[in-house]
């Protein structure tokens, strides 16, 4: 998967009304996948931060000995940020983005409500928990980079911006994440919007129904989309999900929504 030059991996945040939202992007990704949805609840007044996690949006080799808490510390300067200026925040995120995104609504019960996409708390590889040991071994997954071969719509390929190398030390990284997250669902109580693409060939097709168990949440929903895969914010039904998205939130903190 390539890093097109047309594309902007880089942090990307606008200033508007009162209620903010706080976008993930995944695992090898970047900002260039959230950055649309981003750019879309701008346009309709919302207050918006994309970070950029640390070891992404530059080089795979910048991805070796990151630790977990260093993308945990950048959400959570953002969401920090959000808080000092809006009334109500939301948080969403892709994939790890999502994971990430459950860590905030678990440590801070005053998030409006969680707009997981792709949640990665479960994957379809069993290999993620061997991970700690692997890295010390090898450098980089031989099987590349995360696949994009799932995509419902096959332009979606040129708006992905991700490494075309897995360094198997951020997917340790991801792991140890990923359990401490899965151990804190019961702490989530606020509202929950679960998107999930039916031709995901990464996310476990039970975790929508795992994270719908597993939090306390008595507001929660899951969302298919029957033709999407992983990265369902480049994929042909991303317009559906940033507009569903954007009624969901506005919902739930009482305003009225735009076209």
């Amino acid at each position: 998967m390539p890093q097109p030059t047309y594309l902007d991996p880089s942090a990307y945040q606008a200033d508007g009304g009162p209620t903010g939202v706080l976008l993930i992007h995944g695992f090898t990704g970047a900002v260039a996948e959230t950055r649309p949805m981003g750019e879309f609840l701008a346009e309709r007044g919302m207050t918006v931060r994309c970070p950029l996690l640390p070891g992404h949006g530059t080089t795979a080799e910048d991805l070796i000995r990151i630790r977990w808490q260093a993308w945990v510390d950048e959400v959570e300067s953002a969401y920090r940020d959000l808080q000092g200026r809006c009334d109500v925040v939301f948080a969403g995120g892709l994939s790890m983005g999502a994971v990430l995104a459950l860590w905030l609504g678990a440590a801070h019960p005053e998030i409006a409500g969680l707009v997981v996409m792709a949640p990665g708390v479960k994957l379809q590889t069993r290999l993620l928990p061997l991970m700690p040991v692997v890295r010390r071994v090898l450098r980089y997954d031989p099987r590349g980079g995360v696949g994009d071969n799932d995509l419902g719509d096959p332009e979606g390929k040129a708006r992905i911006w991700c490494y075309d190398e897995t360094p198997l030390w951020g997917a340790g990284e991801l792991y140890y994440l990923q359990r401490r997250v899965n151990r804190s669902l019961a702490d989530i109580h606020q509202p929950i919007l679960i998107v999930q693409g039916r031709r995901d060939a990464v996310v476990d097709a039970r975790a929508p129904e795992f994270l719908y168990d597993a939090v306390s949440s008595a507001d929660k929903e899951i969302v298919w989309l029957e033709n999407s895969g992983h990265n369902l914010l480049v994929d042909g039904e991303r317009q559906y999900v940033w507009q569903r998205s954007y009624a969901w939130m506005m919902e739930r903190s009482g305003q009225r929504t735009e076209a």
